[in-house]
């Protein structure tokens, strides 16, 4: 007998960090964040960790995953991992200060 559980998540184990970046922060001023997120989280998941984590009201989530890369450093091949990213659209009025401490 096979059950489907989906196991209850902390938020800081769903946002893993914030995308800072020079795009990132012109999208900031249009309530667009962009965080690296828990590869199997889904779009729910991810809304309701920014909302408890911010206090903020999210309108939308989406979601991508970067596929890693094979990479050469100093002649030694590796590969990059890969990297779920989502990108939040607040509400109007609503924003999120990234360069302060949570």
């Amino acid at each position: 007998m096979k059950l489907d559980r989906k196991i209850a998540l902390r938020d800081y184990d769903v946002i893993r960090y914030p995308l800072v970046s020079e795009k990132s922060n012109t999208m900031s001023a249009f309530g667009q964040y962009f965080f690296a997120v828990l590869p199997s989280a889904d779009k729910a998941q991810i809304k309701s960790a920014v909302e408890n984590l911010f206090k903020v009201k999210v309108k939308a989530v989406n979601t991508l995953i970067k596929k890693g890369k094979r990479k050469t450093f100093k002649g030694k091949k590796g590969v990059q991992s890969d990297l779920k990213k989502a990108m939040v659209t607040l509400e109007p009025g609503h924003t999120i200060d990234l360069t302060a401490g949570v």
